[in-house]
């Protein structure tokens, strides 16, 4: 199964959507590199070195201004009709979805099937991002995966 097909399987489970929330909104997390270390099972340092740097590079360009403008459209806005507000920021909501998907379609390639169990996927591709998310964070999305 490709990995954006596997991704929206996950994400539909259980405990996954905030689990992932949760990683990226209070720890400053990836959850696209997350996920794709888990689908393609790797703790390999040098293969999420590289996909740590194109993940970082395309949250700058696209991610983050894409989902700042979303939450920016969340309240009420005087002047502007709320129905005509709200159905915009569902278009943007649909572009960072798609901002999501192009980076995930952008790391796919990097690996595959390396044998690392979730949780020590998670626990090197947070490594790789940067600061490491607390630990009980990530096993709460590995256990919602399993």
């Amino acid at each position: 199964m490709g990995l954006w097909d596997w991704t929206l399987k996950a994400y539909g489970q259980a405990g996954v959507p905030q689990a992932c929330l949760t990683l990226q909104d209070e720890f400053g997390q990836n959850t696209s590199l997350l996920l794709w270390a888990v689908w393609a099972e790797t703790e390999d340092p040098a293969v999420l070195a590289r996909a740590a740097d194109i993940a970082r590079r395309w949250e700058a360009l696209a991610l983050t201004p894409v989902r700042a403008v979303r939450r920016a459209l969340k309240p009420a806005f005087e002047g502007v009709a709320d129905a005509a507000r709200e159905d915009l920021r569902e278009d943007v909501k649909a572009v960072e979805l798609r901002c999501e998907r192009v980076l995930m379609e952008s790391l796919e390639p990097l690996g595959g099937k390396g044998g690392a169990h979730a949780l020590a996927a998670l626990e090197a591709a947070s490594a790789a991002w940067g600061e490491p998310a607390p630990a009980n964070a990530l096993a709460a999305l590995a256990a919602a995966l399993s």
